[in-house]
């Protein structure tokens, strides 16, 4: 299957999914991966807002969990990747002239009612956040956002390989 093909097919479901059963409150904001799966077409401030904002969801969603169920692995080293996450992106809107939105993740996020449900919940999140990336990448991009972009989906990857493994303990 090709990148396109592919890209499409992940968006599709993470659509479905993410509107449905995990991102209920961020699909029907725009915000984040959500908003960028719906946004068709999308200028590179747009991706670069996505971008941040999903960023500032994951984060957040991070640390509230921790405040819920504890400081535990591997949200605690997911949620410090995130904050290095918005670092690479933050330069990217002085180099292009945009205004860095604020953070409004915390309104958007929910608490999860279990630990095996916050394992769920991010899985799904970096699946909708790779997607994202794959949907920006198969466009044309200035070589350094591109560079930001291939880095930050190689980071979710390994997020998902990583709550992949910790769900693995409620199965």
């Amino acid at each position: 299957m090709n990148t396109d093909k592919r890209s499409l097919l992940i968006v599709s479901i993470v659509l479905i999914v993410g509107t449905i059963a995990v991102e209920p409150v961020l699909a029907q904001s725009g915000f984040g991966a959500a908003g960028a799966a719906a946004d068709t077409s999308r200028t590179l401030e747009e991706m670069l807002n996505y971008a941040i904002d999903d960023e500032y969801a994951a984060r957040a969603e991070y640390e509230m969990i921790m405040e819920e169920y504890g400081e535990i692995r591997p949200f605690s080293n997911i949620m410090r990747a995130e904050e290095t996450h918005i670092s690479l992106l933050e330069p990217l809107f002085l180099q292009y002239g945009y205004d860095l939105p604020a953070d409004s993740s915390a309104s958007h996020v929910v608490i999860p009612e279990s630990l095996k449900n916050a394992f769920e919940i991010g899985i799904e999140a970096e699946i909708a956040n790779i997607a994202m990336y794959e949907c920006f990448l198969a466009g044309e991009l200035p070589d350094d956002v591109r560079d930001i972009f291939e880095r930050l989906k190689a980071g979710s990857e390994n997020h998902l390989l990583a709550f992949e493994n910790g769900l693995q303990r409620y199965q």
